[in-house]
Parts: structure tokens; sequence; C-alpha cells
């Protein structure tokens, strides 16, 4: 990134039983936008391909997996080891899931096999193939709220416009844009990625 190159951070938050909410900041950790795309999901990558055009240099924070398993996984984690899978597990799960778990930020809810996933984790696979133009990283909100008590101090000017429709659901797309701007202002890390299937970042 070059010295003094304006950029925005976008968190995305999503759902697939309602619309799903983004935020925006700038450099600065100031909400310079945010809003509520449509469910559907031609008319959501859409918007947001609008939305990447007219922000700066946009970073994308997504609240969901990249991508599905394309076999079960045959290493599990137990004990402070890795273990063989046992027939009776399914195999779910990429390692930066397993990594979150193991560090007791946050429950993850485990990545399928494809063809298996919830419609959520669909939504969100299709979103990020609709940004590979675009720098996307992996955000996960609840594991980004287990690291800040034990970091330095994070702190962002946040604007109450859109959190109506859910409030939560807000407050999740905003950390997940907090988290790729700490990340890539070089006060983050990306973590697990030793399956191949992608790696979460943390501020």
């Amino acid at each position: 990134m070059g010295a003094g190159r304006a950029r925005s951070y976008v968190g995305i938050d999503v759902q697939a039983a309602r619309r799903c909410p983004y935020a925006v900041l700038d450099s600065d950790a100031r909400v310079i936008r945010s809003g509520w795309l449509p469910r559907e999901p031609g008319a959501l990558t859409r918007e947001l391909g609008e939305l990447a055009s007219e922000l700066p240099a946009p970073v994308f924070g997504i609240d969901a997996p990249r991508q599905p398993l394309p076999a079960p996984r045959r290493w599990y984690w137990r004990g402070a080891a890795w273990h063989p899978r046992r027939p009776s597990e399914k195999g779910a799960g990429r390692h930066c899931e397993v990594v979150v778990k193991a560090h007791g930020l946050a429950n993850p809810q485990w990545t399928p096999l494809r063809g298996t996933a919830p419609p959520w984790m669909e939504l969100g696979f299709r979103i990020f193939d609709s940004l590979r133009a675009h720098v996307t990283h992996e955000a996960f909100p609840s594991a980004s709220y287990g690291m800040l008590p034990a970091g330095a101090a994070v702190e962002m000017r946040l604007a109450f416009d859109d959190f109506r429709p859910g409030p939560r659901d807000m407050l999740d797309a905003l950390a997940a844009a907090l988290t790729v701007r700490e990340f890539e202002q070089g006060r983050g890390q990306a973590v697990g990625g030793g399956d191949g299937l992608g790696s979460i970042v943390l501020p």
C-alpha cells in the first residue's frame, strides 16, 4: 500500500433470512457509510459491485467462510494435539476455524462439504466470488471480540444511522470492518490456512 493512499474498509455480516448489513470505515476508523444489502443473491452482488466502485480502494471483511470443504478433514485437535478423524466425526470445519476454537476465542459454525452448506454460507461463498477483483478477508466478529480485551485499545467513531433493523448484526458488520482495518494497517494477524481453504483475520 502506497504512503498516504486513501482506503476504505467494508464489513459485511452475511444473513440468509434477512438483508445483510454492511458498514464502511475510512482509514481513521470513522463510519462513512452503512446500510443493508438485499437478500436476493443477484441483487446483492450487483449492489456490492456498485458499492465497491464508489469507494476508494475498498478492502472487504466478510463474516462467512470463503469456500466449502472439498473433502472431509482428516485431523481433529483434541487434548492439545492432532488426532485422526474418528468414524463418528463428520469431518466438517477448516483449519482456521479449528485455530479459533482451540484458542477459546469463539464457537465456529463448522464449514461443511461442498453442496451441503446452509443458505447463509452459500451466500457467503457467492459474495467472496463476486468480489474476486478486490482485496477480501474472512472476518469472524465473535473471535475479534474475544481478542480485543487482551490487545491494545482499538477505537472507532460510531454512527447509529442504520442499526434499527438488527443492532447486533450491524455491530458485527462494524467489527468486521474494524478488524480488516487493523489487519491491513499492520495491527492484526491471519490464523489458519494450513489446509489451503482460507484464513481468518483478527485484530
